[in-house]
């Protein structure tokens, strides 16, 4: 059952209403969040929940139904985060594991974890322990493997996983290995799961090759019920009739898990077909699918491998199914993890503009004079070193894989409205916050090669929105072409190079500096009440912002009459007031939207996590993107 406690329930209640339930014979899980706290009661007695009920300090018993109880989405609605080293598994990511099927040799583990880092992978796999059908059979290098694996983890940065297959290894392989996993074979070895379970890692569960689903749940829930909270399912196939393939890959177990459980399912597709051509569509289907990762065999040489060589992937398949996920993820609203370039500890940053340290490097998009790059020197008074990007995915990817410290990005003119482009990578990108605002006054000039006359333009090149926002004064020049380019500063940088007086740019007045270039004429823009906002971005590794004033929101919303009316409900109840509300369309789901919504943080920060407590309840998916000061 799931006992949840009273907001104001002192120490000696909640000791009281533990030791009750302990006395009755139920094993405690205690889960704290920001505005309540529950227990999870699980045992096999029976109790009148009446009982419990009337116990001083506990607001409510629920039920669960499941057989399985703690790995069940009853026990805990929201998804289960997995943090191993710099990666975290579960939500909108797709996290890659790959390596050779058994560490054969340390010059073996070390190219081929070096191999699959560079086209992607964030985490190694490799067997130093293989339970083979054939005695005869490799059957790996046992610690000797282990010890290889360990070096070739620490040599890239990445954090393994390997099979444990006897319950007297645990000792051993918890000092070498960040993930454990469970095999297909010994998916229901319970005495295995219960030692696995109390060893302090995360846990990788295979599906038996002839368990249901359900069976696959009650072996996670001996994991969970003997101290482990990071499961991992993994779908790998399961035995069928059919022969053309090593095994049939269930991937409607994907949807049915993330259902039923709200721990991170994994899918395996080179145990699940077992032949290297089908591996790469499948690991796609999964992602598709919904899968949370992929694991996948990956060796040098496959012709030689000494097991699994006919479902191992070459180097150069596993690099082109990488670059595959990475076009394939952002169709689906998902993150690719990336190891971070620093192998050392995240940098703490400074939180506010008036606290920023020379040497923070931070990301925007566009060339060397763009606005944004003019947000960035006004944000950061101290100094920081701006980073061109080509797009705005890049300068998210930039912040998440540890080249640049911070970013930049758009998030809405006063003219033009919002870039709508940059708050749908937020979402996509769970693991990037925002943590500041700036503000900037849009001035747009008419830049040309010096010594040029206005008689001699022929061509005006811009980003679509700095030639709409100066068509009052361009069209006093009908004669004159106008053409789009991807960005203000980046037309002059191209004026510059082709050093023709036919040309001209309208861009900043920093661009014309940078580039070496002439201003014919001053603020050219139409309206000049032209303004945008910009974002300051940043890993959700970085510290929170001290005393915020401002919050930006994402939620979708229940398939109920009013459900926008009662979520926003919710926010004048709590006196949190509202500054900004957009609709955007959710991918893949026509005429279904989420709604960004900006607000002010009260002075007392806990009525805000109150009022986002609450707001979840009568709201889908509901995201902080962010607390920040302007």
């Amino acid at each position: 059952m799931i006992v949840v406690l009273k907001h104001n329930i002192n120490a000696d209640e909640k000791a009281f209403v533990r030791e009750f339930l302990e006395s009755r014979g139920f094993k405690i899980k205690e889960i704290v969040g920001e505005e309540e706290t529950i227990f999870g009661a699980v045992g096999i007695v029976g109790l009148d929940k009446r009982e419990v009920e009337v116990l001083p300090g506990v607001s409510n018993v629920i039920p669960i139904t499941k057989p399985y109880k703690l790995v069940s989405r009853e026990f805990k609605k929201d998804d289960t985060i997995i943090q191993v080293g710099p990666i975290k598994i579960g939500g909108n990511r797709v996290v890659t594991m790959a390596g050779p099927c058994s560490v054969e040799s340390r010059e073996q583990i070390l190219e081929t974890a070096h191999m699959v880092k560079e086209s992607g992978a964030v985490i190694l796999r490799g067997g130093a322990f293989k339970p083979r059908t054939s005695p005869y059979a490799f059957q790996g290098l046992g610690e000797e493997g282990l010890k290889y694996l360990k070096l070739a983890g620490e040599a890239t940065g990445m954090p393994v996983i390997t099979e444990i297959v006897s319950i007297t290894h645990g000792d051993m392989m918890k000092e070498y290995v960040d993930i454990l996993q469970i095999g297909t074979r010994n998916m229901q070895n319970f005495e295995l799961l219960k030692i696995v379970g109390g060893l302090g890692k995360p846990v990788m569960l295979k599906r038996g090759y002839a368990a249901t689903i359900e069976e696959m749940l009650m072996a996670a829930e001996y994991l969970a019920a003997h101290g482990c909270d990071e499961i991992m399912f993994c779908e790998r196939g399961i035995r069928t009739f059919e022969t053309y393939t090593r095994n049939t890959l269930d991937l409607s177990a994907i949807p049915v898990v993330k259902k039923l459980s709200h721990f991170p399912i994994i899918v395996d597709p080179s145990h699940a077909t077992g032949i290297r051509e089908k591996v790469s569509p499948m690991a796609l289907a999964a992602v598709a699918a919904g899968a949370d990762g992929i694991i996948v065999e990956v060796h040098p040489e496959p012709e030689k491998a000494l097991s699994d060589g006919p479902q191992s992937l070459y180097p150069v398949m596993f690099e082109k199914l990488m670059r595959d996920i990475q076009a394939l993820a952002p169709v689906l609203n998902k993150e690719v993890s990336r190891l971070p370039d620093k192998v050392s500890p995240v940098q703490v940053l400074p939180k506010q503009k008036d606290a920023s340290v020379k040497g923070t490097k931070v990301a925007f998009q566009g060339e060397r004079g763009a606005f944004s790059e003019k947000a960035i020197i006004r944000y950061f008074e101290n100094g920081a070193e701006p980073v061109a990007c080509t797009e705005f995915r890049d300068v998210f990817e930039s912040v998440l894989t540890g080249k640049t410290d911070l970013g930049i990005v758009p998030l809405e003119n006063s003219l033009g409205g919002s870039i709508h482009q940059n708050f749908d990578l937020l979402l996509q990108y769970p693991d990037i916050k925002i943590i500041g605002e700036q503000k900037i006054r849009i001035v747009h000039n008419l830049i040309v090669v010096p010594g040029t006359q206005l008689k001699d333009i022929k061509r005006v090149y811009s980003h679509p929105q700095g030639l709409a926002q100066c068509a009052k004064f361009l069209e006093d020049y009908p004669q004159w072409h106008k053409v789009a380019y991807y960005d203000t500063a980046g037309s002059v940088a191209m004026i510059a190079r082709e050093k023709l007086k036919e040309n001209a740019a309208i861009a900043s007045e920093e661009a014309a500096v940078f580039y070496k270039m002439e201003i014919l004429k001053n603020s050219i823009e139409t309206n000049a009440q032209n303004y945008t906002r910009f974002a300051v971005i940043a890993p959700l590794a970085v510290e929170d912002v001290k005393n915020p004033q401002k919050a930006s929101l994402v939620f979708a919303i229940l398939d109920k009459p009013g459900a926008l009316y009662h979520g926003l409900k919710v926010l004048s109840e709590n006196d949190i007031n509202m500054t900004k509300l957009e609709s955007r369309p959710i991918p893949g789901q026509p005429w279904e939207y989420m709604f960004y919504v900006d607000v002010q943080v009260p002075d007392d920060i806990t009525k805000f996590h109150s009022c986002m407590e609450k707001l979840k309840k009568e709201t889908d998916h509901l995201r902080v993107l962010g607390m920040y000061r302007v």
